[in-house]
């Protein structure tokens, strides 16, 4: 360690606790490539002393009142609010993402926040009176306990918000496992959090690696999991926790099309496929990766791509005049620009090659420009995985009907969108797309905090999706408590091995 780095360490219990594993990872500036703090990587003692932390606060948090967990929660959101460029400077920092991204990702993890707030509306319960005579039955949720959170890189604030806020409001206890590669924001969420009054042990923060995944997996007192990240882990995760006995929601990648009619407005598919193909340096789960252009619009949509892409600033997050900054890793960008490179062997006509990109002054950082692939071929591997980079592929289909095939033909089934003006089509094309979350003329159909979020097919494993109505059933498990209370005077009813009837 070097005496520009910081450390990170767990959070444990309602306080910064030193990572004893000895074992540390290198968090570094993606726009100079430099790394400027390290993480500590838990150990299996380490993971267990979070877990019997979260365990002994569920004791007594599972049962404080709502109007408890409310208040702490509506104090948590004001601070979060007032601490929002704080967060994005951290997220930047490690991350890489322009800061105007990142006030929006901190935004969106809000409206979480706020759904949390208003928890009392969604765990009321359901009450049947005189179901029979002198019987009252009454369904109620209750949580369901210690609950874990393996959460990606790419939103560091968010994705962690679309999980403990619900959590936690219904009463249960939780362990968030962040990506290494930036976890300084879930510190300071952590932080804020306590300062809200939170109890010790309802929130813990635990850095690591694959050791610490498998164990939280795996221990006996972990009573669910939701995760967020690539399919193959995606699948590992369910396969591993459901095996273990619990409750898991895991999203997996994605492959978002964009099916763009021929009566669509060009100039505003463009400006829809160019923001949802190249935000966030293409690292978002629900980044436009492949527009399908049906009839003879293609040639057109490309160039207008083409138009707006060159000129998209690329520079440092920190730049207020940077539209997309670097990737997160070397690794990764090396990654992404091998797509770009064996492009046209597969078939595709290579329209812009942003490989080789650097910004001057920032040499070493993670930089690779802006792709644009035509005329893809659903063979190419380009195509067939997910990238999550800035790689933009136009595929070309002579119908609706052939565009709609070929989406459905994705093994992945995250998220879609559909530019057209004829509602008649548009209203097909949501019954008709085998996607979990569907935009019409929006590209990035990202639900409000109030719906829930998820895909279908390898884009989700598991019974629910996140946030929303589907988070709350997820965080609690129903009981249904059926009641008789005789009345003084009333006989008692003698011995009746009968199956029970209502009557």
């Amino acid at each position: 360690m070097t005496n520009t780095e910081k450390t990170v360490n767990h959070w444990i219990g309602g306080k910064s606790v030193e990572g004893t594993s000895g074992n540390w990872g290198p968090v570094t500036d993606p726009a100079t490539g430099a790394v400027t703090t390290r993480v500590a990587l838990a150990s299996v003692d380490e993971v267990d002393a979070a877990v019997a932390a979260a365990k002994t606060a569920f004791e007594t948090w599972g049962t404080a009142s709502l109007a408890q967990r409310t208040t702490i929660l509506f104090k948590f959101r004001a601070l979060l609010d007032a601490n929002r460029d704080a967060i994005a400077e951290l997220i930047t920092a490690e991350h890489g993402k322009v800061h105007s991204d990142a006030l929006g990702e901190v935004a969106r993890g809000l409206e979480i926040v706020d759904l949390a707030c208003g928890i009392t509306t969604q765990l009321k319960g359901e009450l049947s009176t005189q179901v029979s005579n002198r019987v009252d039955v009454a369904s109620i949720r209750q949580p369901v306990g210690v609950v874990a959170g393996i959460t990606p890189f790419n939103f560091p604030a968010m994705v962690p918000m679309w999980m403990f806020p619900i959590a936690i409001a219904c009463g249960n206890t939780f362990i968030l496992k962040p990506s290494e590669k930036d976890p300084s924001p879930s510190l300071k969420i952590a932080e804020l959090l306590a300062e809200a009054g939170l109890p010790d042990g309802v929130f813990n923060v635990l850095h690591g690696d694959k050791v610490a995944v498998d164990r939280l997996l795996e221990h006996p007192d972990v009573t669910a999991v939701s995760f967020v990240g690539s399919t193959p882990i995606a699948r590992h995760i369910h396969t591993t926790a459901s095996a273990s006995g619990k409750r898991v929601q895991a999203l997996g990648g994605a492959k978002n099309h964009m099916l763009v009619l021929p009566d669509a407005d060009l100039d505003a598919a463009a400006d829809a496929a160019v923001s949802a193909a190249y935000g966030s340096a293409g690292e978002r789960c629900m980044a436009i990766s492949a527009v399908v252009a049906v009839g003879a619009i293609g040639d057109e949509l490309v160039e207008k791509i083409r138009e707006r892409a060159e000129k998209i600033k690329i520079g440092p997050g920190n730049d207020p005049t940077s539209e997309m900054g670097p990737l997160i890793t070397a690794v990764h960008r090396d990654k992404v620009a091998s797509y770009v490179k064996g492009a046209a062997d597969e078939g595709c006509e290579v329209v812009l090659d942003g490989t080789g990109y650097t910004v001057d002054g920032f040499e070493n950082g993670h930089w690779i420009g802006l792709s644009l692939l035509d005329h893809v071929p659903t063979t190419a591997k380009a195509y067939q995985d997910e990238i999550f980079g800035p790689v933009l592929c136009v595929l070309r289909a002579e119908t609706y009907e052939e565009g709609v095939a070929l989406i459905n033909a994705s093994p992945f089934g995250n998220g879609t969108a559909i530019f057209t003006r004829d509602g008649g089509a548009a209203r097909r094309f949501q019954l008709e797309i085998q996607a979990g979350m569907v935009g019409v003329n929006v590209p990035i159909p990202v639900p409000v905090g109030y719906h829930s979020f998820g895909g279908w097919k390898d884009s989700l494993f598991g019974d629910h999706h996140i946030y929303g109505n589907d988070g709350v059933h997820f965080y609690t498990r129903g009981k249904v408590v059926t009641t008789r209370w005789p009345d003084p005077s009333e006989a008692p009813a003698g011995v009746d091995l009968g199956f029970p009837r209502n009557h």
